[in-house]
């Protein structure tokens, strides 16, 4: 499935941490001399890409799960979730079909602040298995980059909330890593001490997924 959010659209100049509020954490990639990654080239829309559509959702039913190598696991519905302790990252944003959209606003809970809430991760914990809600989707990533200090599960884009196409109500976004890794429509986390393929992985794409490294899909 592929389309265009036109409402998302922007201006032709780059949006850049200058005048933000000082409580944003600004992605160490948007300080780049370069922000754009080998291979990419800058969208002004949001473009819409996902392996089969967006999953019937509704807030009641929503749950978000820790679980695996935490000391001790935790799930929270939507009306908890949203009172979790916020953060807003400002990050660019790369997708593997080789489009790169620059300077987004995200709003929601680090995933730091997950984990801590957890009691934090085991010692033995190397890796992060990530759960959609649509059925059978996985990723996966190594624990540093799910932990990195511009990592969250956003449900805001833009000050707005994160449409069902594009994700919503929450998505996982990990800046440093192509976006197949940022899950859309992200049901729960596992940690782990080996690396688990996920959907796209176990069908050719890397294992990481570098943006910088084009680690991309064929290996």
């Amino acid at each position: 499935m592929f389309g265009m959010d036109k409402s998302k659209t922007q201006g032709d100049e780059i949006p850049t941490a200058e005048g933000l509020p000082r409580d944003v954490i600004v992605s160490p990639d948007t300080r780049r001399g370069t922000r754009i990654p080998p291979g990419q080239s800058r969208t002004k829309k949001w473009p819409v890409l996902d392996a089969s559509g967006p999953p019937l959702l509704n807030l009641a039913d929503w749950r978000f799960g820790m679980k695996g190598l935490v000391n001790h696991a935790a799930e929270w519905d939507w009306n908890e979730f949203v009172t979790l302790p916020r953060v807003k990252v400002f990050a660019d944003f790369h997708c593997v079909t080789r489009w790169s959209r620059l300077g987004n606003l995200w709003e929601g809970v680090a995933t730091r602040t997950l984990v801590g809430l957890c009691g934090g991760a085991q010692e033995q914990a190397r890796f992060v298995t990530v759960y959609g809600y649509d059925r059978g989707w996985t990723t996966n990533l190594p624990l540093e980059y799910f932990l990195a200090e511009d990592a969250l599960v956003a449900f805001l884009h833009d000050g707005e909330s994160i449409s069902q196409e594009h994700g919503g109500p929450a998505r996982l976004i990990v800046p440093s890593l192509y976006a197949w890794k940022s899950a859309k429509w992200v049901a729960g986390v596992e940690l782990t001490a080996q690396d688990r393929a996920g959907f796209w992985e176990a069908n050719g794409y890397h294992m990481r997924g570098d943006p910088w490294q084009q680690e991309g899909y064929g290996f």
